[in-house]
């Protein structure tokens, strides 16, 4: 494919050439013809006498020799700390004794994947995949939060004076844990995730046992048949609550298949990790709360946000309720 800005295409530089060999036209004057370069001209006739319309393609701009490229050994270095301590250019170059773009463009001329894409255990490329309708596959975990205490934590206040306001020194009955701050307990976010709409469901519960996970569930699972998702299958990971007998009768009656996640593969519930990633950057860790009621007030909003209006990179920019026509509150 000819530069953007080439005056002549093949077919262009196939005409010019004919005239000048086949048809004996001075070289000015077909260059004027073209409007092209004496030499530019000369150029293409040349190639048409020495090799015919295949001479009029395009070739490469490599250059025959490069005495100034890596050597093979250094890239085979380079390459052979990368797969197997799986490091950045930075740490590889400051290993060898190299630039960091010398080492980027050595990685990037051998195709290998960024770290991102692998599997930091394994070294393998991350195998992702999306389900073709919703309620094919519903993601479910459980993330644990820290209580903000009345006044402002510690993001309020700084960690050195961030306990002083808080309610745990108001009130003397409070227990403390042995590093004299306030031992105010901890929140359960149980979240579900639809893994083809991304549409997401989340309760704030004071613990995980089997009972709440479930109970949970079931709130969530009417959740969805609100918005027309029937569920076939819900992936969770290897939590107690999740392999009760509870858990298990409670999906197996309303006709679900229960899958679970390898041990420490947690990327295979990867959809709601990074959900779970996202709720705490743009919900619990957004803005400085002065109490934990306050934080727990603004989650509903951000939830609907979440689901009706935030663009989703995967979605094409789109939020997850355009792929729910029967989502209801859409606009509001």
């Amino acid at each position: 494919m000819p530069h953007r800005n080439a005056p002549l295409t093949e077919t262009g530089r196939l005409r010019l050439a004919r005239c000048v060999v086949q048809d004996g036209w001075p070289l000015r004057r077909a260059a004027e013809r073209f409007q092209v370069s004496v030499s530019t001209a000369q150029r293409w006739a040349t190639r048409y006498r020495e090799l015919g319309q295949a001479g009029m393609a395009d070739r490469s701009s490599r250059p025959h020799h490069s005495p100034r490229r890596t050597p093979t050994r250094t890239e085979r270095r380079i390459i052979k700390v990368r797969v197997l301590r799986r490091w950045g250019p930075a740490r590889i170059a400051y290993l060898l004794g190299l630039p960091p773009s010398t080492v980027h463009r050595v990685l990037t001329r051998y195709g290998l994947p960024r770290l991102r894409h692998l599997d930091r255990a394994t070294g393998h490329t991350i195998r992702r995949y999306e389900h073709h309708a919703p309620g094919d596959l519903v993601h479910v975990d459980i993330k644990k939060l820290g209580n903000i205490p009345d006044g402002g934590g510690h993001r309020v206040h700084g960690r050195a004076t961030g306990t002083r306001n808080s309610s745990a020194h108001r009130d003397p009955a409070r227990p403390r844990t042995v590093h004299g701050r306030p031992n105010l307990g901890y929140s359960y976010l149980h979240n579900a995730v639809d893994d083809h709409s991304r549409l997401a469901y989340t309760e704030i519960l004071p613990d995980e046992t089997k009972e709440s996970a479930t109970a949970f569930w079931q709130r969530a699972q009417t959740f969805f048949a609100n918005a027309g998702i029937t569920v076939q299958r819900v992936l969770t990971d290897n939590g107690s609550c999740y392999r009760s007998h509870l858990w298990r009768d409670t999906l197996t009656t309303a006709g679900i298949t229960h899958k679970r996640t390898r041990a420490y593969r947690p990327q295979t519930n990867g959809k709601v990790e990074r959900y779970n990633r996202t709720l705490l950057d743009e919900w619990a860790y957004y803005q400085p709360y002065t109490s934990e009621t306050e934080r727990r007030t603004a989650l509903p909003h951000w939830l609907h946000t979440y689901n009706h209006h935030r663009g989703h990179t995967a979605l094409g920019g789109l939020p997850p309720a355009s792929r729910v026509p029967n989502l209801t509150g859409q606009n509001i």
